[in-house]
């Protein structure tokens, strides 16, 4: 789980420009960091060319705070295994 936050994180500090105390698991993609739809598509593609796993648009649709999406890409490299 420590690599997949080092890695999301990193991509939004470096995409988004993202200051990293804004970047705790209960952050808000929308409010708290200030991301918009088109951020959050981009933010999901570049995770998943990083992690080699692919967010399924029905999971990304759930997608509200840094921590759900923590969980789905584990989950999903769970399952990759």
């Amino acid at each position: 789980m420590d690599r997949i936050i080092k890695i999301v994180n990193k991509v939004l500090e470096e995409e988004f420009e993202i200051d990293s105390a804004l970047l705790k698991p209960g952050a808000l993609l929308y409010e708290d960091i200030g991301l918009d739809s088109l951020d959050a598509v981009d933010l999901i593609v570049m995770v998943d060319k990083e992690l080699g796993v692919r967010i399924e648009e029905d999971d990304a649709r759930s997608i509200r705070t840094l921590e759900d999406i923590y969980k789905i890409i584990d989950e999903l490299l769970r399952e990759k295994q």
